[in-house]
């Protein structure tokens, strides 16, 4: 049996994800942005060992899930699944960030430096990281205009290299990201084609499997080992993205 850490699982992906999981006989641990939601995630997800809480636009918020989740582990595997989409206009949080930026790129960022670290992390990307960039002198979009389609695209694209950086600094803990698909979820929206148990698959068995312990630092989509975007290799610009993470939230990945 593993223990599992899945954030932002109260519907959606995250929580076909915590509810596979727990259908395996594996402890899973959910994480909501606010009591609201949290028990929301009670309710779709029963038989989880608990609910961590706390909004992904607050960095303090950020550290206090840190906190909570540390307290309720150790875990086997983490799996990075909270995320906004693009959006028609550009949303700043109180930290002075970029919305989609903060909540699809800080937020893993500061758990993977505040939480131990487990056997396993799964970081979710999406197809749409083929089509990022990462602009490192403008990662909130405070300079160029907005486009909120191309700044969940760069979003992705940070989680992938993320995963990457993460795989080759930490030689112990097998790291990957994940195209979950285009699937039937409020984020997907009505025209998205795959259906839920697909967007979950990946990462359950990433979590739970043996062949898992065999991938690290890859991008994988229906357990398929894929080409990601060229940018995601260059392991300068991974160290640069990291630093600039570091800035932002004053947390430093751990040697």
């Amino acid at each position: 049996m593993a223990t599992v850490f899945v954030t932002g699982s109260s519907d959606g992906i995250g929580a076909q994800t915590a509810r596979a999981l727990v259908a395996g006989g594996h402890r899973v641990v959910l994480h909501a942005r606010n009591e609201q939601r949290a028990a929301v995630a009670r309710d779709a997800v029963a038989g989880a060992a608990g609910v961590v809480v706390g909004d992904a636009e607050s960095l303090a918020q950020v550290r206090s899930v840190a906190e909570q989740a540390t307290a309720m582990g150790p875990y086997h595997v983490v799996i990075h699944n909270a995320g906004v989409g693009g959006s028609d206009r550009r949303v700043v949080t109180a930290d002075g960030f970029e919305r989609i930026f903060q909540v699809n790129v800080l937020l893993p960022y500061l758990l993977t430096c505040l939480m131990p670290r487990p056997q396993r992390l799964v970081y979710l990307s999406s197809g749409l990281e083929a089509n990022g960039v990462v602009d490192l002198a403008d990662l909130n979009y405070e300079r160029k205009p907005w486009q909120g389609f191309q700044a969940y695209c760069d979003s992705k694209l940070c989680d992938v290299l993320l995963a990457f950086a993460v795989a080759r600094l930490w030689p112990g803990v097998v790291s990957n990201a994940v195209d979950p698909g285009w699937i039937k979820t409020k984020l997907g929206g009505a025209g998205a084609t795959d259906e839920l148990p697909e967007g979950a698959q990946t990462q359950v068995w990433l979590a739970t499997s043996d062949e898992g312990t065999a991938l690290t630092g890859r991008y994988l989509k229906r357990r398929k080992d894929l080409r990601a975007n060229p940018a995601a290799y260059d392991t300068a610009l991974q160290d640069r993205l990291l630093a600039a993470c570091a800035a932002m939230t004053g947390a430093v990945l751990p040697s």
